[in-house]
């Protein structure tokens, strides 16, 4: 069985065990259990854009030829009911699959994802007959949305071949299929499926197991869940996916390797209540579900919980993985500021923001990564330290326990400049585990009214990579609405959608834990309204 232990960092910065944002690792091995199951790990790296035209309401990805050439090629089909309007803000589903396309191909230039408008059943016959032709040669056929009668009838008169089939959204009519084989959502065990023989019953199982992680995931309704609903598909039946490969069971060498480097951590852990309930939670989360993850470790964090992480994974690796931070999609930073050159202490001063004139640098508005940037209350702290040249991050941000209190965490992190300007390194030791972050500063308005910035991150050894964005403002409230169009551009240079953010909540902020340590200074160039001095 796996236990996700996954001990997170920060708000911005995935630490851990495969929880949720920075909270972030991979599963760890139940010791109570001694045996282990298959998993397939939650990693949401962000994708490459791909151009995509469009003619006669049917979309489709360009250069697919090229694409066949390529090995371990995986050819997908979307079809998505006209008109449809997805729960991403009201997106078009259209629009979502187009982006999800563009997204797939930043996991691998190999995935290729085509998608129409359902309204193809009414046009001339060579569209029709297109279609058709990119149906014979699909490895996964994903319907969203898709209800009419005449679009449900064509479907299955012309998708035989198709060995996975995922429906979402969409008449019940249409049948899931995985493997070839067709599926339910739930799984039943009945005197029928105890007839078949145990090749055939765990091929069932396997599927069945696979069908829920996918519609557990569709069910969140976030992009990067929805993009993962398809990795999961092509991981089990079609070819290895390079990011997911980091969370799958090692076994025996695991469990002998905790044992023989970790016995008192362990013990310690389980004679801990709180590290006890942390771990036996973990074991009730599905291995990719990061949410429930982090809710675990977020409720019943502890000294034994944390020592049990670094013993197991960060000193001796026995989860044997290796995430590396994501290269894609590459975001260049903003290139001045107020009309002079960004130079380096300038982009320091950004992140510094309103700290010295209010408590804090700036207040997340809004954040992309569903897993790591929905947490309540979020305060960012930027601020120079004691020693020359050092500088820090610390996020203070609310979490809801399993018990359903709110309770405040804090995390630090060390910030080095990037070869870039604008860009930044961030590490930090977040529950045993350390998470290193690259940052780039996207956008920040002359008048410091709100601000935009990127990331990607691993925790290296918990063999989680993952990227993201986050808003932010002084106050905790959305930009006005004229400085839309600049806040649309500067997501578009990080290939996200305006519809992909998560609104945080920023009610019931009292007694926020604040505060920077004695000695430390802040704004070295810039001049916020204001702000007199540049140290507290």
């Amino acid at each position: 069985m796996i236990v996700n232990v996954a001990l997170s960092s920060s708000i911005n910065s995935p630490a851990t065990f495969p929880v949720n944002r920075r909270f972030n690792v991979a599963g760890i091995p139940n010791p109570f259990l001694l045996h282990c199951r298959k998993a397939k790990g939650t990693i949401f790296p962000s994708l490459l854009c791909r151009k995509i035209t469009s003619r006669g309401g049917i979309v489709a990805a360009v250069d697919m030829q090229e694409a066949e050439k390529k090995t371990g090629r995986v050819r997908i089909v979307g079809i998505v009911g006209e008109g449809s309007v997805s729960p991403l803000k009201s997106a078009p589903w259209l629009d979502v699959m187009l982006h999800t396309a563009e997204r797939l191909k930043w996991v691998d230039e190999a995935f290729e994802m085509i998608v129409f408008s359902d309204n193809f059943v009414k046009s001339k016959d060579e569209i029709v007959n297109h279609v058709r032709n990119e149906l014979d040669r699909a490895d996964i056929l994903v319907a969203v949305a898709v209800r009419k009668e005449g679009s449900v009838n064509w479907i299955q008169s012309n998708s035989q071949n198709v060995p996975n089939i995922i429906c979402f959204d969409s008449s019940l009519t249409l049948r899931n299929k995985l493997g070839g084989s067709f599926v339910e959502t739930k799984k039943r065990r009945d005197i029928f499926s105890s007839l078949l023989p145990f090749s055939q019953s765990k091929k069932l199982d396997e599927s069945v197991e696979v069908t829920r992680t996918v519609f557990d995931a569709w069910e969140r309704h976030n992009s990067d869940d929805i993009r993962f609903c398809l990795l999961v598909i092509i991981n089990a039946y079609i070819t290895p996916v390079s990011t997911l490969k980091n969370l799958r069971a090692k076994g025996f060498s695991t469990l002998n390797c905790m044992v023989t480097n970790c016995g008192p951590q362990i013990l310690n852990c389980l004679l801990d209540p709180n590290c006890r309930k942390a771990l036996q939670c973990l074991n009730n989360c599905s291995p990719v579900d990061q949410v429930c993850n982090y809710r675990c470790i977020a409720s019943y964090e502890s000294k034994y919980l944390e020592e049990f992480s670094l013993c197991v994974l960060q000193k001796n690796n026995c989860l044997e993985l290796d995430a590396k931070i994501p290269e894609k999609p590459y975001v260049t930073p903003m290139a001045e500021f107020r009309g002079e050159k960004l130079s380096s202490e300038i982009a320091e001063d950004l992140f510094v923001g309103w700290l010295g004139t209010l408590e804090w640098s700036w207040r997340v508005v809004a954040g992309q990564n569903p897993a790591y940037d929905q947490f309540p209350c979020q305060y960012q702290l930027f601020y120079r330290g004691k020693a020359r040249g050092s500088f820090w991050y610390e996020p203070v941000f609310q979490v809801r326990t399993l018990e359903g209190d709110l309770i405040w965490r804090r995390r630090k992190y060390r910030v080095k400049r990037g070869k870039v300007t604008g860009t930044f390194h961030f590490s930090v030791l977040d529950n045993g585990v350390v998470s290193n972050e690259f940052w780039t500063i996207v956008d920040v308005s002359d008048d410091l009214s709100w601000g935009l910035f990127h990331y990607h991150g691993a925790a290296r050894v918990a063999g989680q990579s993952y990227t993201g964005a986050v808003l932010v403002s002084p106050d905790g409230q959305y930009p006005a609405e004229g400085e839309k169009q600049r806040l649309i551009s500067a997501l578009d240079r990080c290939g996200i959608k305006e519809w992909e953010l998560f609104n945080v909540d920023n009610c019931s902020c009292e007694d926020a834990p604040l505060g920077i340590p004695e000695g430390s200074s802040l704004h070295s160039k810039i001049q916020v309204h204001g702000q007199t001095h540049s140290s507290v």
